[in-house]
């Protein structure tokens, strides 16, 4: 496993929870573009421009979650049915109702922020300070909006 870092030790467990990571990512983001593509009802012009703003950070940080598998030696998985294998999420499709829509995002949202804790975790076991600088602030971010979503479906 080629480094490009000074890491000591084996990191595949951290290389594994960050693909995990990536894929879980990457379903969100497809399920956040489905939703805002195919937005109906009063709340279009709100939310169509949420779920943009959503799925741009995601991409945002599947780039670099993508890198840091890298930087620490791993390969990133990239292919569609590795993303649906590797996934906690599932796709989502045929749905254009926005308050299902945000119903979903807040629980997607939280299995990305479990999934984010239990990678920061195996990057603490394998002291990769690196890892766990990268998804604190994701971490804090999407805490933050999920927050807001939990307010906007009065949660």
């Amino acid at each position: 496993m080629k480094q490009y870092i000074n890491l000591n030790g084996d990191h595949s467990k951290t290389i594994e929870k960050l693909n995990e990571l990536l894929s879980t990512y990457q379903v969100f983001y497809q399920n956040i573009r489905g939703f805002h593509w195919n937005i109906k009802g009063q709340n279009f012009f709100e939310l169509h421009v949420k779920f943009e703003e959503y799925y741009t950070t995601a991409a945002t940080n599947i780039d670099e979650v993508a890198e840091r598998i890298l930087t620490v030696g791993g390969v990133p998985l990239h292919s569609f049915s590795d993303y649906i294998n590797t996934s906690s999420i599932e796709p989502i499709k045929d749905l254009n109702d926005g308050q299902k829509m945000m119903e979903i995002v807040w629980n997607m949202h939280n299995d990305l922020l479990g999934l984010m804790r239990e990678t920061v975790e195996v990057a603490d076991e394998q002291d990769d300070e690196g890892t766990q600088d990268l998804l604190a602030p994701m971490i804090s971010d999407l805490e933050k909006t999920n927050w807001m979503v939990g307010a906007w479906l009065k949660k």
